[in-house]
C-alpha cells in the first residue's frame, strides 16, 4: 500500500500527479498464448529492477518477461524492454499504455507463455497493449497533490471550532498534540493555502498561530 509522503519540489510543479497506490494483475489469452500483466508502484529505478528480477524468477519457465516503467514527478525516467520479442512489439506498447494513462512511478511487467501459434507483429502489439491495460485496470490508481503542511496552534476553547471547520473543508488532521495549547498538523492543497489561512484566522478572531511546514507532493 502506498503511504503518504512528500516528494521533492519541482520548478515546473503540477497541481497533481497520478500514481499506483496498490499493485494489480491482469491476464488475457490470445491464440493460446497467455499474457500476464503485473503492475507495481515503484519510486526508483533500483526498485523497478528488483521487481523485474522478482517476476523473472517467479515466471522462470515463460518465454518472455517484457516490461516498461515511468518514474519521476514529470516522468523523467522511462525504460522498456521487448525481452526477446520482435523489436517494438512488447516494451513500447506497454510504455504507451502507461504514458497514455498519465501515470508515473509505475512498472508493468507482461509475462508471455507461448501457445504455439505465431501472432505476427501486429498481433503482438495488440496483445501486449491489451494485457498492460488489463493489469492497469486491476491496480488502484491514486493521486499525489502538490500541497503544504501547516501546524495550527490554538487554545482549548477553539478546538471544536477548528475541528468543525476542517471537517467542512474535508481536511484531515494528520496529528494532534495537547499541552498548554493544542496543535493540529494538517496538509492543504497548494492552491488553497492562502484561503485556508485567512478563514482559520477569521474563525479564531486572530487567536491562532499558523506555521508553514514542508511543501511537495503528498497523498491527501
Amino acid at each position: 500500500m502506498f503511504h503518504s509522503r512528500c516528494y521533492s519540489n519541482s520548478m515546473n510543479k503540477r497541481e497533481s500527479i497520478k500514481i499506483i497506490t496498490s499493485q494489480g494483475t491482469g491476464e488475457i489469452v490470445e491464440k493460446k498464448s497467455r499474457f500476464i500483466a503485473n503492475v507495481f508502484p515503484v519510486e526508483t529505478v533500483s526498485a523497478a529492477d528488483e521487481k523485474i528480477a522478482e517476476i523473472s524468477k517467479k515466471y522462470w519457465d515463460a518465454r518472455h518477461n517484457c516490461y516498461a516503467y515511468v518514474i519521476g514527478e514529470n516522468g523523467e525516467m522511462t525504460k522498456c524492454s521487448d525481452n526477446g520479442e520482435p523489436s517494438g512489439t512488447a516494451g513500447k506498447p506497454i510504455l504507451e499504455v502507461i504514458t497514455g494513462a498519465g501515470i508515473t512511478n509505475v512498472l508493468i511487467v507482461v509475462t508471455r507463455y507461448f501457445g504455439g501459434v505465431l501472432l505476427g507483429t501486429g498481433g503482438l502489439v495488440r496483445a501486449y497493449t491489451q494485457a498492460a491495460q488489463a493489469g492497469l485496470f486491476s491496480a488502484v490508481v491514486g493521486e499525489l497533490v502538490y500541497a503544504q503542511k501547516l501546524t495550527l496552534t490554538v487554545d482549548y476553547s477553539r478546538v471544536n471550532t477548528i475541528r468543525y471547520y476542517l471537517g467542512q473543508k474535508g481536511i484531515n488532521i494528520k496529528d494532534s498534540r495537547y499541552a498548554a495549547d493544542v496543535q493540529f498538523d494538517i496538509t492543504v492543497r497548494d492552491s488553497d493555502v492562502s484561503l485556508i489561512k485567512e478563514e482559520l484566522t477569521g474563525k479564531c478572531d486572530g487567536k491562532i498561530k499558523i506555521e508553514d511546514g514542508d511543501e511537495g507532493y503528498f497523498v491527501l
